[in-house]
Parts: structure tokens; C-alpha cells; sequence
């Protein structure tokens, strides 16, 4: 049996146009992009193509996108360039409690230099309320960090009315979008955002290459020092062919987009009415209205999440468990712990997320497979 993949929202496979696009960056294509030379400037070309590519899927200009390690290093440096250059204005960050852990962390290491951190809640649905945002700044905040949608749940945010509120308090406002760039409409202007995080490998790329979007004119101070590459912004040699990687993808997420979204929102949608109907005590969890199209985050009573998923894998069905302990707490993801839900729904979660590679025939499988392992469970708890 060929598995099947359904884990999406943690990686993407290399589209073959993408790995295409790469090959000769891996092989004549060799030199370094900061040498005169010819080698180097055919490299350079390269660099600056996909960095074209990539302004245009979220409507920026070239000159404002720095090339990164991906979205861990683009969200530390953009948090950490705020407090460095606007610490003389202020030192408070307003961001959420359910953010990916490369935005809570580095927020973590900045309350342990002195600055102060305000974690949002977010409703039921996962969502959080633009009032909250407003009531929580004062005359010292100088960022606001919230996702663009949550990696867990798939709840898009209300950027927009957030983005506007940070025009006009004047305070810089940065998105972790590394799940919606290249799956949903995005645009850095409307958005009102000074800076946005993306990576390569979350829509068709390589994994280890990202970007950061700096707004033009924005104070910026860089994570890494070195030899001054991406106009001083980000030194460190070129990943030339993986960067060539995340152009390609760009470009083909820009002109893919409407049919991926229309794509996977139905095989979504057509697997959630199955399992409703087919297993009893089933709940979604956050917003059915503001959610990715591709994000099924579900949770079943009486079973556990990380027995269904283990069970599926022998099966040959890669999902991912909501409720993956962190640390050595035994706590069920800080996301679900967000939403409010109780202990036994957190730890009976699964999240299912869908690509465009992702038929109609393999959700059928899981619409057969996922209902007999939850009933095999229940049946054994009943002895």
C-alpha cells in the first residue's frame, strides 16, 4: 500500500518544478553570489530572481525581503532587531498565548533581559480579538507579534483591524506567516505589516531556507554579523540553490493558489462531514469560518490522540497529534490548552492537513480506516 501523506502543515514535499529549478544551482551554477566574477554573478542572478519571485507573492519589493534560514531565524531576528533598535521608546511586546514556539520563545529570552511581555488569550475558536490587542498596549509597547494562522488549528487572525490599530499607535507589527504564504491571499501593504516571517519547505521548497519582509525604512538591527551580506542585514554565505528553490515555489504558489485552496477546502470539508457522521463525540476545534482551507484539527472523546495516530501510521496514514506533550510537563499542546478545552479532548486530537497532492481516493481511505481504529479503542476501554 502507497502511504499516504497528510501532515502538511508540518512540511510539503519538494514539487518536482522546484527541485527542476535547483539542479543547476547544484551543479554549474556553483559559485558564491557575492564574487565579480562570472560564476558568482551567475549565482547573483539567481538570488535576485527568486527574491523577485518572493516580493511578488506577498506584495512587497525585492529590496525589502531578506533571505533566511527559515521561519525560526526570520522570527528571531525580527524580534529581536525591535527590542535592540526601539528599546529607547519602550520595552513591551504584545503578542498571544498560542504562538509558535519560535516567537514565545525568543519573547521568553527578552522578558529575561528586561523587557515585558503581554500573551494575549484567544476566544473558543481560536481567534484573538482585536479589543484585546488595543486594551493591552500602553505608552511603552513596541511590537506586536501575532500569527497569521495558528500551525495547530489553522485559525487565520484578524490582521488586517490589528495592522491598522498598529498605524496608528505608531508600534511595529510583525506575523509569523510560515502557514499562510502561498495558501492564502496575503498582502504585506493591506496588512499594514512591517515585518513577516516565511519558509521555503511550507509551500513546495527546501526546507532551511526562509525569508523576512522588512518594511522599507524601518529601523533594523541584524541577528547574525559577519560579512555584510543581504545589504548588512543577514551575513552568511548565500544558500544559492535553496533560495533558488523558494523563488520557484513562490512563483508557482502565486499562480496556483486559487486552485490549491478550492482544492483541499473540499476534500476538507468532504472528510469532516464523513467523520461526523461516522463517529460519535467528535468535535473541530477552532473557527470553521476563519480557518486555513487545508487544516482538519479534530478531537474525539474516549480515545487518545497519540494512540489514533500511531494507529494510522501502521496503517499507512500520516496525520500529526494536537497533543504532543512539551517538555516533560505531560500538558497537551499550549495551543488547545488556549482554547479552554478540557484535558481529555486536548489529548484526543489530530491534526489533518491537506496538499495539493492529496486525492480524493486517499481521503476515502481515511474515511474507512480512521472510524474502525476509534471503535476498536472504545471497545477495549469497555472491558
Amino acid at each position: 500500500m502507497t502511504p499516504i501523506y497528510l501532515d502538511y502543515a508540518a512540511t510539503t514535499p519538494i514539487d518536482p518544478e522546484v527541485r527542476e529549478a535547483m539542479l543547476p544551482y547544484l551543479k554549474s551554477c556553483f559559485g558564491n553570489p557575492s564574487s565579480s566574477h562570472q560564476f558568482g554573478q551567475q549565482a547573483l542572478e539567481g538570488v535576485e530572481n527568486a527574491r523577485r519571485m518572493v516580493a511578488e507573492l506577498i506584495g512587497a519589493v525585492p529590496g525589502e525581503i531578506v533571505f533566511t534560514s527559515g521561519g525560526t531565524e526570520s522570527n528571531n531576528t525580527a524580534i529581536k532587531s525591535v527590542c535592540f533598535t526601539e528599546q529607547k521608546k519602550g520595552s513591551h511586546i504584545v503578542t498571544t498565548a498560542f504562538e509558535h514556539h519560535a516567537v514565545l520563545c525568543p519573547c521568553r529570552f527578552m522578558e529575561k533581559n528586561g523587557f515585558h511581555v503581554t500573551y494575549l488569550p484567544v476566544g473558543s475558536d481560536g481567534v484573538v480579538d482585536p479589543e484585546d490587542v488595543h486594551r493591552a498596549l500602553t505608552e511603552k509597547t513596541i511590537l506586536i507579534s501575532i500569527m497569521h494562522a495558528n500551525n495547530e488549528i489553522g485559525t487565520v487572525q484578524p490582521l488586517k483591524e490589528i495592522g491598522k490599530l498598529a498605524k496608528e499607535k505608531g508600534i511595529l507589527f510583525h506575523t509569523d506567516a510560515v502557514q499562510t504564504v502561498g495558501h492564502i491571499d496575503l498582502n504585506v501593504r493591506d496588512l499594514n505589516l512591517d515585518f513577516l516571517s516565511l519558509s521555503a519547505h511550507k509551500l513546495y521548497g527546501p526546507k532551511g531556507v526562509g525569508a523576512l519582509f522588512i518594511r522599507e525604512g524601518v529601523p533594523f538591527e541584524p541577528l547574525l554579523h559577519g560579512g555584510g551580506h543581504e545589504r548588512g542585514r543577514r551575513s552568511s554565505t548565500h544558500n544559492v540553490p535553496g533560495i533558488v528553490g523558494l523563488g520557484k515555489a513562490a512563483e508557482m504558489a502565486k499562480a496556483g493558489l486559487s486552485e490549491e485552496s478550492d482544492h483541499v477546502r473540499m476534500l476538507r470539508d468532504r472528510l469532516w462531514q464523513v467523520l461526523q457522521s461516522s463517529i460519535s463525540g467528535i468535535h473541530l476545534n477552532g473557527s470553521r469560518k476563519y480557518r486555513l482551507p487545508n487544516n482538519l484539527n479534530i478531537s474525539i472523546e474516549h480515545v487518545e490522540g497519540e494512540s489514533l495516530h500511531m494507529n494510522l501510521d501502521m496503517e499507512g496514514i500520516a496525520v500529526s497529534t494536537g497533543s504532543a506533550c512539551a517538555s516533560e510537563s505531560g500538558l497537551p499542546s499550549h495551543v488547545l490548552r488556549a482554547l479552554g478545552l478540557i484535558p481529555e479532548l486536548a489529548r484526543g486530537s489530530l491534526r489533518i492537513t491537506f496538499g495539493k497532492y492529496t486525492t480524493n481516493t486517499e481521503i476515502k481511505t481515511v474515511e474507512e480506516k480512521l472510524p474502525r481504529i476509534v471503535k476498536r479503542f472504545r471497545d477495549m476501554a469497555a472491558f
